[in-house]
């Protein structure tokens, strides 16, 4: 029968009393972030606002959802974030497929991982790859977003290390059936790495979601700015230009709370994409740690 010692009891008792002082110190900046945006410009500007807004006011999203520039970088992120998503996830699933097998199988295994290996360890720097970017033609355009970054070898070796421990036996009974690699991969490793996939798939979004600086250098107009790369230029940079208040909204808005009211729209997306993969995360965390 199993018991629980005093000591395994006091360990989970501080163990949920730390969990517990980090969730709440993640969640208290987006609260406050969101309380500022709902409030006025006197508290709002006189650092008032905690928790709670105050002298509530819609006028910051009023103005963050009429402003076009705002929903333009709105919509590149999203571009961005569901053709990066796909294309990567696609490479990721296809390249590391083959790189799970023996030896025996695929000879040439080791040349190829040591190839990817290298990647993660090192690279050519920031100006030979804006060099590259420039001669392939893809300078200011959603490519050089995307295509560079199409090969995340981190994520690659968690999928790698996923199929492996997928039962041999699986493959083998479909070899017999006459099944071919293709019908391998998308008809078994598919479904039974769904959890994998999704939790992969919701790093890669977080990933490009966030990603602000390789659009500052590779798009050269900040009306192409993706969503991440504009809030830097407002909060960052403060260049307030894109905010284009007109007189009755400067007179009666905050920039800061505009600039609230932008962040938490810019992290609402993510905040509402996890709870739909998040039964798969738990699985998908743990991915290649149970062996055959």
């Amino acid at each position: 029968m199993y018991y629980k010692t005093t000591a395994y009891r006091t360990f989970n008792v501080f163990n949920y009393f730390v969990l517990a002082l980090v969730a709440v110190a993640c969640l208290l900046p987006m609260i406050h972030t969101l309380a500022v945006s709902f409030s006025g410009k006197g508290p709002a500007n006189a650092y008032m606002v905690g928790l709670w807004p105050v002298d509530f006011t819609l006028d910051a999203y009023r103005k963050t959802l009429n402003n076009p520039n705002f929903l333009h970088s709105l919509w590149i992120s999203a571009v961005r974030t569901i053709l990066g998503t796909g294309i990567g996830m696609a490479v990721i699933f296809l390249a590391a497929y083959p790189l799970s097998k023996d030896n025996s199988v695929f000879k040439s295994r080791s040349v190829y991982s040591w190839y990817f290996i290298i990647t993660l360890l090192f690279n050519g720097g920031l100006v030979p790859s804006y060099i590259v970017i420039q001669k392939l033609g893809l300078l200011n355009s959603i490519w050089s977003l995307i295509l560079p970054v199409a090969v995340n070898i981190w994520l690659l070796v968690l999928m790698m290390s996923f199929f492996r421990s997928v039962p041999k036996e699986l493959e083998e009974a479909a070899v017999i059936d006459g099944a071919s690699q293709l019908k391998i991969l998308t008809l078994i490793y598919l479904p039974v790495s769904l959890p994998s996939v999704a939790t992969l798939s919701l790093f890669m979004m977080v990933f490009h979601w966030n990603s602000w600086f390789d659009a500052l250098i590779y798009i050269g107009d900040i009306h192409d700015y993706p969503l991440a790369t504009f809030l830097q230029t407002i909060l960052v940079q403060l260049d307030t230009m894109k905010v284009s208040m007109s007189g009755y909204d400067a007179e009666n808005m905050s920039n800061r709370t505009v600039k609230a009211a932008q962040v938490f729209i810019g992290a609402l997306p993510i905040l509402m994409v996890y709870p739909f993969l998040q039964k798969y995360f738990v699985k998908g965390i743990v991915l290649g740690a149970v062996k055959e």
